[in-house]
């Protein structure tokens, strides 16, 4: 039982592992960065930007992304940004 949870966690690490050298390869350094940041900030938006990257790596349609294709890939992933707005209320104006 315990070599079995030990060889799972192996195979998780390595499948990490690989991941990370084929994410530093297709994307640029800042990409990467940027990358980096989100996943600490939003695992779960972190996971979509890497599913999208993959597929458009697999297919062919890119063989690196920049930062602006990155940028591009989690605006469209978040939707529009709502705008906020403050409103200051006088009294007795």
């Amino acid at each position: 039982m315990e070599e079995e949870v030990v060889r799972e966690e192996e195979e998780r690490r390595r499948a990490a592992l690989q991941l990370k050298l084929l994410l530093r390869r297709i994307l640029t350094k800042e990409a990467y960065d940027r990358l980096s940041n989100i996943k600490l900030a939003n695992p779960e938006l972190y996971t979509q930007v890497v599913n999208v990257i993959l597929s458009l790596y697999q297919s062919g349609r890119v063989s690196t992304v920049d930062e602006a294709l990155l940028k591009k890939i989690v605006e469209r992933l978040r939707g529009p940004k709502r705008e906020t707005r403050i409103r200051i209320k006088r009294k007795g104006v």
